[in-house]
């Protein structure tokens, strides 16, 4: 028998990990061998899942709550699964769904079934991630056109930023010397002459 590993992934810093590590606990995995990354499951590159392949040997088992905290790429999942089975020849449990067990039903059919089930949930997998792109850039824009503004709030221009804006104008200072005068960084004085140039 080899050693049991848990891996354990959420999206970013703030998302709780509660309910994979106690679906963990209750496999009787000990804290020291769960593996936990807080990043994107678009690719691989993530330091804790490196270390548990570095680390995994034959017989070993990884276990997982559902396939989509493996990752949400449909070629890299069925690429890490063929690694993890194949190359390390180490099991993969998914406890959300039984029939990706690699454990059982290693005959042909049990293999058949089962890289079935793992294309279908790694295509929706996948899809989810697209899915959910798709409503942060649909929902940007709703918020856009009523007139939600995103990024810092611009600060106040100085009192003298009109007149310094005409000097500049009729060529008697330069842009770089009508930054100063307004003592605004020269990137976001340029940026403000030309939506006055736009405006009037």
């Amino acid at each position: 028998m080899g050693k049991r590993y848990g891996y354990i992934r959420v999206s970013s810093k703030d998302q709780n990990e509660d309910r994979q590590i106690q679906a963990m606990a209750e496999q009787e995995i000990s804290k020291e061998d769960l593996f936990i990354d807080k990043q994107s499951g678009k690719d691989f590159n993530r330091p804790k899942y490196k270390r548990l392949l570095r680390i995994l040997k034959k017989e070993d088992v990884v276990y997982i709550l559902s396939i989509d905290r493996l990752g949400r790429n449909y070629d890299e999942i069925l690429e890490q699964w063929r690694i993890i089975t194949k190359v390390k020849k180490a099991d993969i449990v998914v406890l959300d769904m039984p029939l990706l067990d690699t454990r059982m039903g290693k005959d042909l059919l049990g293999t058949f079934i089962s890289d079935l089930v793992l294309q279908l949930l790694s295509f929706v997998a996948e899809n989810e991630r697209d899915n959910i792109r798709k409503r942060q850039r649909e929902g940007i824009e709703a918020a856009k056109k009523r007139g939600v503004r995103f990024g810092r709030p611009s600060q106040p221009l100085p009192d003298n930023f009109i007149e310094v804006c005409e000097m500049v104008d009729c060529r008697e200072i330069s842009v770089s010397e009508g930054a100063r005068r307004c003592r605004m960084p020269l990137s976001s004085f340029r940026y403000r002459l030309w939506k006055y140039r736009q405006e009037n």
